[in-house]
């Protein structure tokens, strides 16, 4: 749990080590089920435990729109008696920092338990607190029928005044009916409507609320390779995970989020094109060093645990391919261009023609030797092209002639050296054979029709090389991509969807229902998609909740939906 940002240091960190470094327990003991479930379209959780003797149900949430950081929990006894256990064990800084704790009483005459250290505060209200017990807070008790106790943990500085006591019931009331609300502006009826709100739900949930920053997902470190070393932290603004979440929004009529996102690009980006960073903290901020936290066990043992992302520093040249295209159907949607906005564009257009000829890390960020990924090449050459629709379609100010020229530049290179000729497909880097996933977007941005015969061969070339169970592609294959970490990984979900996607694009709408069918049925108990899945352990691998994974979810069911009015107008 981290407060008061998505980067902010753990105050829990149970997920990544064990309960000495902080954990918040709240359930029922001796249970025989449980079961989950948001409420409606929201992001309140039910959870409910069936027991031999009795039947409880917690509901919480973390309360909008009423400016503090909170988590509220409300457990009630339904049937029967239960027996509840509650532990609060506090440790701040990543669970390596134990707190100074005490007892006091609020302004209404409420006891509370407050901990303390640095500039961090938890405060722990509620019906019935735990007791101090070695470092922590614990307590157990029974439960009978219409009983319920209520909790509330408030993140503040440690200098601020305690915040006044609010209605839990009616925060919990309150926050459903909003998400409900932010749910009920997408008129959405096709295909997978429980999937595709839900995942459009997840990408507002990971959108800072002040800033308009977008993350790649709300953990750091939960493992690609399980008891390896491929873990990352995720919890920062990429560039280009955050232009595709955009283009999924808007396509479902969100156009404020889109505001938000542009302002928020503008801020982080401001300074020379040359500057220009992969990827952001959430208030913009730039400085972001990975670190290894050596106290923490990793989950399943999975080490190291990282925080901050060296990445940061890498030269990815399909970046502003991925932004161009989202700020081209932001306009085309409607939204219009400031002069700010616009000169930002141009000067980083101007900066990426200067450097696409260079080999780069790629869009999977690879720690070995840098390449010239057939992909980069592709989303370069996006990019300029997104910049002559601007000049073209929507009256802009730009040297549209010369862009035209290194369009056709960058064209031209990509099909003399990513294409294998011998294989018959484009291949992952220039003078490689083997495929990357990352291919199947050559048609999602229009470099190349969806029924061209090299798009073709290319799909299916990639689906013989990495599909490793119906409908889960790998991104890559580890042992021909020198990715600079040791270990190997799982099905990539959004390169799987990016598969659906594709062969909707192709009319294939079998072939894409098939695929959606597999990936839908993946998703957890509350419709969440990590980053990756292992079909042999039949378990979520990677960071959760991914925003790439949810944003190709939405996209690909949206090119599904439109090759079934091709079809059937």
């Amino acid at each position: 749990m981290c407060l008061p940002t998505f980067d902010s240091a753990a105050a829990f960190a149970r997920l990544l080590g064990t309960s000495d470094n902080g954990r918040w327990l709240l359930t029922v003991r001796d249970a025989t089920s449980v079961t989950r479930r948001y409420l409606d379209d929201s992001f309140v959780l039910e959870t409910t435990y069936e027991t031999a003797h009795g039947t409880a149900v917690v509901l919480e949430t973390m309360p909008l729109s009423d400016g503090r950081s909170d988590l509220v929990r409300r457990l009630a006894c339904t049937r029967g008696t239960v027996e509840v256990e509650h532990e609060w064990v506090v440790r701040f800084g990543y669970g390596s920092v134990v707190p100074w704790v005490r007892r006091l009483t609020d302004q209404e005459g409420n006891e509370a338990i407050r901990a303390i250290a640095g500039p961090d505060s938890l405060l722990l209200r509620g019906d019935r607190l735990p007791a101090p017990a070695d470092h922590r807070h614990a307590d157990r008790f029974t439960l009978r029928e219409g009983e319920a106790v209520e909790l509330a943990l408030t993140w503040t500085r440690s200098w601020d005044p305690v915040v006044p006591r609010q209605t839990i019931e009616d925060r919990i009331d309150s926050t459903k009916i909003e998400w409900g609300l932010w749910a009920r502006n997408c008129a959405y009826q096709g295909s997978y409507r429980e999937a595709v709100v839900r995942s459009l739900l997840v990408l507002r949930l990971l959108t800072d609320h002040e800033t308009g920053g977008i993350v790649a997902a709300a953990t750091t470190s939960l493992p690609e390779d399980f008891g390896g070393e491929r873990n990352w932290d995720y919890r920062y603004c990429w560039l280009r995970d955050a232009a595709m979440t955009l283009e999924a929004l808007l396509e479902h009529g969100y156009r404020e989020e889109a505001t938000e996102w542009r302002d928020w690009l503008l801020r982080a980006v401001a300074g020379s094109p040359a500057d220009l960073q992969i990827m952001y903290r959430v208030d913009g901020g730039r400085n972001l060093p990975e670190t290894e936290l050596d106290h923490l066990t990793g989950y399943a043992g999975s080490r190291p645990v990282r925080v901050g992302n060296a990445a940061v520093g890498q030269v990815q040249n399909d970046v502003l391919g991925e932004v161009m295209c989202a700020l081209e159907l932001a306009r085309a949607s409607g939204l219009r261009e400031t002069a700010d906005s616009w000169s930002l564009q141009r000067h980083l257009v101007e900066d990426l023609l200067r450097r696409w000829r260079e080999p780069d890390r790629g869009i999977w960020e690879v720690r070995g030797e840098p390449r010239h990924f057939t992909h980069s090449k592709v989303m370069a050459w996006a990019a300029v092209d997104r910049a002559v629709r601007a000049v073209e379609m929507h009256g802009l100010e730009g040297p549209v002639d010369r862009w035209r020229a290194e369009r056709d530049a960058i064209r031209a290179d990509v099909l003399a050296h990513g294409w294998n000729a011998e294989r018959g497909t484009f291949v992952q880097a220039y003078g490689a054979t083997h495929t990357d996933a990352a291919l199947l977007q050559i048609a999602q941005v229009d470099f190349l029709p969806s029924d061209d015969a090299r798009v073709l061969a290319t799909l299916a070339a990639i689906r013989e090389e990495l599909e490793v169970s119906p409908g889960l592609l790998r991104r890559y294959r580890t042992e021909r991509t020198d990715d600079g970490v040791a270990g190997d990984e799982h099905a990539f979900l959004a390169c799987s969807f990016w598969l659906a996607d594709a062969l909707a694009r192709t009319d294939d709408v079998e072939g894409s229902t098939a695929v959606l069918d597999v990936l839908v049925g993946l998703a957890n108990d509350v419709g969440l998609l990590a980053e990756q899945y292992d079909p042999v352990g039949r378990r979520m691998a990677g960071n959760l909740p991914q925003a790439l994974s949810h944003l190709a979810l939405v996209r690909a069911v949206h090119s599904h939906d439109k090759a079934l009015e091709r079809r059937s107008p």
